[in-house]
């Protein structure tokens, strides 16, 4: 129980390490809530696959309290539930934030703050593997982290690529304890594990966000929370070379006011190689801000913030990734402001670069969605999906498909 209370009181996990506008033909429906058996606290990003499931985990609830992994399966009648893992808290890994990521043959990959084996109390973490067999699903660990050189607390998803090979980032540990980038290989019915960067905490930044980093052309794009030149987190991009490393360069480090700063959710790459994502703090009104980077040959990319939350009852403090539609239109959530349980926002261009922000659904608490750490996921048919920790039937969280 007081772990329960302390999950419901506090901020999101790298929280810690650290106008609304009347809706248009929009709908936002609950499609699932949670309860403590199946899952609590859904502090995740959603995962589909070609049939139309949706993947995802919850930090707390299942079997032993420790958290789950999730399928929802579309039927006639409705969404079916099926808890695919529940963690135990041991050698297993517990509290898995920020869901999984889907390979080419159905496999899912995910991390976990807590359990594993090192030095860290609880356990400084995992990367772990669920296989389906028929129907059932097996779960194994690929790395435990043991808080020394290669990490700990790993709260964000992992990147896969064709070959099969895993990429990842962690806030702590690492030489200089402020977070790693690594990759893992497999190798027959092995993993081999490798730290491809270590975050030093000063101009390289400190701990690694809790977005997916983005894999393109071979080029792995990501932000950390902190640390820069600033001291207000920054975005980077991994390059491998021929002999094997990999470059690190710094694409943009943030400033804070009226900059953006703090970056937690992922990126999103769209037309010319611009990226787009959100920052925490920072914007003009120090709440949170969405962001463009447009590319260089030499020197940091440009910044243009493209949006600043303001206060009252428009949205605040973004955590999530964002993604687009068809016409260029950008939508996330915030994780506060609306009426109190946070927002699903759309920031669209009109013209000129000029961009303007729509609060599309505020969060009202149960039985509606309430305080969304996460972004939304568009499936192979033109639905948006996303979580909240909170609210739903039970207040425990739930699963809520947006209609634009």
């Amino acid at each position: 129980m007081n772990t329960l209370i302390r999950f419901k009181n506090v901020a999101p996990l790298f929280v810690i390490a650290l106008s609304l506008v009347t809706a248009t033909a929009t709908t936002t429906d609950v499609v699932f809530s949670f309860a403590e058996d199946d899952g609590e606290y859904a502090d995740t990003d959603l995962e589909t696959d070609s049939a139309g499931n949706i993947y995802g985990t919850t930090v707390l609830g299942g079997n032993h309290g420790s958290g789950t992994v999730f399928q929802l399966s579309p039927t006639p009648n409705g969404w079916v539930q099926s808890v695919l893992y529940s963690f135990a808290g041991g050698a297993d890994g517990g509290e898995p934030y920020k869901g999984v990521s889907i390979d080419g043959q159905g496999n899912l990959y995910g991390t976990a703050v807590t359990g594993g084996s090192g030095s860290c109390e609880g356990g400084c973490g995992v990367v772990y593997k669920l296989t389906n067999s028929g129907g059932t699903w097996t779960q194994t660990v690929i790395h435990a982290f043991t808080g020394g050189n290669d990490g700990s607390g790993p709260g964000s998803r992992v990147t896969v690529d064709q070959s099969g090979n895993l990429y990842g980032m962690t806030p702590t540990g690492g030489t200089y304890g402020a977070g790693t980038i690594y990759k893992i290989h497999p190798s027959g019915s092995s993993w081999n594990f490798r730290v491809i960067h270590t975050f030093t905490g000063g101009a390289d930044g400190a701990s690694g966000s809790a977005g997916r980093m983005l894999l393109s052309h071979g080029q792995l794009y990501g932000a950390v929370t902190a640390g820069g030149i600033y001291g207000a987190g920054l975005v980077f991009e991994l390059t491998p070379t021929p002999v094997g490393e990999w470059d690190f360069r710094t694409l943009y480090s943030f400033h804070g006011q009226p900059d953006g700063s703090f970056p937690y959710g992922g990126l999103l790459r769209a037309a010319a190689g611009k990226l787009y994502g959100t920052t925490y703090y920072g914007g003009q009104n120090g709440i949170g801000a969405v962001y463009e980077l447009s590319p260089r040959q030499t020197g940091e990319w440009n910044e243009r913030v493209i949006y600043s939350f303001q206060t009252g009852s428009d949205g605040n403090s973004p955590i999530s990734n964002l993604v687009h539609d068809a016409a260029g239109n950008l939508y996330g959530t915030t994780s506060e402001g609306g009426l109190g349980s946070g927002t699903i926002f759309k920031v669209s261009p009109t013209g000129g670069g000029q961009w303007t922000e729509t609060v599309v659904h505020a969060f009202q608490g149960p039985p509606d969605g309430g305080f969304s750490y996460n972004g939304m996921v568009v499936d192979p048919f033109g639905n948006f999906y996303g979580a909240t920790v909170h609210g739903g039937d039970n207040n425990d969280g739930c699963v809520y498909q947006f209609t634009p």
